[in-house]
């Protein structure tokens, strides 16, 4: 419940790319090799006037210290917003250049950025050819058929957020999960000014009934709560839990350094994920997103803000019946869901949900100056 600023995260929270549902997920790639380097380009998701990219880049040279990508759009296409690299863009020319925590690659090794760009709704092509550090990626370069776009609202996300974190954690608890069932970004797009809920499952973790049916029961009580404070609350989506199979182990999420220190791990990774197969922003003037990720690792957690709610593996034990007494992950998502909507954290255990008062959640409120915030804040519009 610390205030906390994730560095980039959201230019890496924000930095993350994310889930292919929001527009139907269209997929192009494109694959250009030499003795330097090999680029995959991936169109996740399109839609009218808009489209979102993720760019693979693996180095086949010599250990570079910071590498600089290049390329040319061939149909108008401009770059939006950007994470996980620094873009620029002169005319049809795109300019990528690593950040602080991407820029050493060994040999052999690869990282990635994503981006939000519009395009004319008539060509969208992968890009002829790439350079890094000056020298050309020759070789083939392969690009899967034209596609057609799907509609959907255009992002209009910037790629900051900072979260708070989230209360402490308690112990997680390992339930035994049965089969899974095929599990996938629901095919619709949800009704704009709505509150999405998603529960990310590694792909070494079985499928568990009790994950979405309890995400479900937190988030509807939270909706209960906001409407007997403010007279008002927020719509979910008609698909409470959208559950997405998660494209790496959990042992990934938990491992691979995301967002700074090891408490955002697991949750930055969720969000980047998320964001590349759901064209999500971060922020997102179209929905509020809460995800929940059955991965953790020592010392994780997760945090709120920007219109977003992030949490690990406790979160989700918790809110399945796993991990403790309810009213916990009641009073905990009531207090996410406030940064989420623009409260910052209180001050002292006050009585209000924004302080430590959450853990005797539903003895804990919204003050009036919290309430007027959440009504005149960015997102008071989801709000009826």
């Amino acid at each position: 419940m610390h205030q906390r600023r994730l560095r980039a995260v959201l230019t890496s929270l924000a930095t993350a790319a994310c889930l292919a549902g929001a527009a139907v997920g269209t997929t192009v790639a494109a694959h250009a090799a030499s003795a330097a380097c090999q680029v995959t380009y991936t169109v996740g998701s399109q839609w009218g006037g808009g489209f979102s990219a993720n760019v693979a880049i693996t180095n086949l040279g010599d250990p570079v210290s910071g590498w600089t990508l290049r390329w040319t759009f061939g149909a108008g296409q401009t770059v939006a917003q950007a994470w996980n690299a620094n873009v620029t863009q002169s005319g049809s020319a795109v300019t990528a250049a690593n950040v602080s925590y991407n820029g050493s690659l060994a040999t052999g090794a690869s990282t990635s950025f994503g981006f939000n760009g519009t395009w004319n709704n008539a060509a969208n092509p992968v890009p002829a050819g790439f350079t890094l550090n000056g020298v050309a990626c020759t070789g083939g370069t392969t690009a899967s058929p034209s596609v057609s776009p799907s509609k959907s609202p255009s992002p209009s996300a910037s790629p900051s957020a900072s979260p708070s974190r989230s209360p402490s954690p308690s112990p997680s608890a390992s339930p035994s999960r049965s089969p899974s069932p095929s599990a996938s970004p629901s095919p619709a797009t949800p009704p704009a000014r709505t509150v999405r809920v998603f529960w990310l499952k590694p792909s070494d973790v079985a499928y568990d009934q009790r994950y979405p049916d309890g995400m479900a029961k937190v988030v509807q009580e939270a909706q209960r709560f906001f409407k007997q404070e403010l007279g008002k609350t927020f719509t979910l989506n008609s698909t409470v839990v959208e559950v997405v199979n998660g494209d790496q182990q959990r042992s990934w999420y938990e491992n691979t350094p995301k967002c700074g220190d090891k408490y955002w791990w697991a949750v930055c990774n969720m969000q980047e994920e998320l964001r590349r197969k759901f064209g999500l922003g971060a922020p997102d003037s179209r929905w509020i997103n809460v995800g929940e990720v059955s991965a953790e690792g020592d010392g994780a957690g997760g945090g709120g803000g920007n219109g977003w709610v992030i949490l690990s593996g406790h979160d989700a034990d918790g809110a399945a019946g796993l991990n403790g007494a309810m009213n916990r992950w009641y009073g905990g998502m009531v207090h996410e869901l406030g940064h989420a909507f623009g409260l910052p954290d209180a001050t002292s255990t006050d009585g209000t949900c924004m302080s430590a008062s959450l853990y005797d959640y539903p003895n804990c409120h919204f003050s009036q100056a919290q309430k007027n915030a959440i009504l005149n804040g960015p997102y008071g519009g989801f709000l009826s």
